[in-house]
């Protein structure tokens, strides 16, 4: 079961990691999104505290976001409710990720385990926002790493209990962060064909 640990390791890992690259050029796209790596860890950012928003609250819309405000810099850019002030501060940015994996991984922490929210991919329970909060941070640290060119390797047991929660139908044989980068459609895998249009389960187990 992915937990409030896992959460916290993930967003630490990918913290460490964007600090080696603070010198770097965050305003180019990240690998084959239309996202700037600003934009795409703003993003993640924003995931992590909207899960939080859904664990958190007792009366969750049963089909809809907890309705946060949210704006778009530019229209190709992602909806957010929390970015960074300055973007020209990397540092603030990587604090904005560092806040928002621990309101995540607070919430996972204190919330009753039976609390049910709402997700496009099924409405889900605690575990299952922890581990949608560790997938958003590591697939999308692969799309920010490839382009700065930075070492982004996650443990293996970290990848396989996210995979197990969310990808329930993923080879269980093969290299588990191999695996996480095929499932969201970011790797080849041999002898299964490449995914183009993917998404988790989120619902219980």
């Amino acid at each position: 079961m992915t937990t409030a640990d896992d959460v916290r390791t993930a967003v630490s890992l990918a913290a460490a990691t964007l600090r080696t690259a603070t010198g770097r050029d965050w305003h180019v796209p990240a690998a084959d999104l239309t996202w700037t790596c600003w934009e795409t860890v703003e993003h993640v950012a924003d995931d992590l505290f909207a899960y939080a928003g859904q664990v958190a609250s007792e009366n969750t819309p049963p089909e809809g976001y907890v309705p946060f405000g949210w704006r778009r810099s530019r229209p190709d850019g992602p909806a957010l409710t929390i970015y960074a002030e300055d973007t020209k501060n990397p540092e603030g940015l990587v604090q904005v990720l560092e806040s928002s994996g621990g309101l995540l991984a607070a919430v996972i922490t204190v919330a009753p385990p039976e609390r049910r929210a709402f997700h496009p991919y099924g409405v889900s329970d605690p575990a299952g926002f922890a581990a949608m909060g560790v997938v958003e941070t590591l697939a999308h640290l692969h799309d920010v790493a490839v382009t700065l060119d930075l070492p982004w390797t996650p443990p293996e047991d970290l990848c396989d209990r996210a995979l197990r929660r969310l990808f329930r139908e993923a080879p269980e044989t093969t290299g588990r962060w191999a695996t996480l980068l095929w499932a969201t459609g970011r790797g080849d895998l041999p002898g299964h064909p490449r995914r183009t249009d993917w998404k988790w389960n989120g619902t219980p187990l």
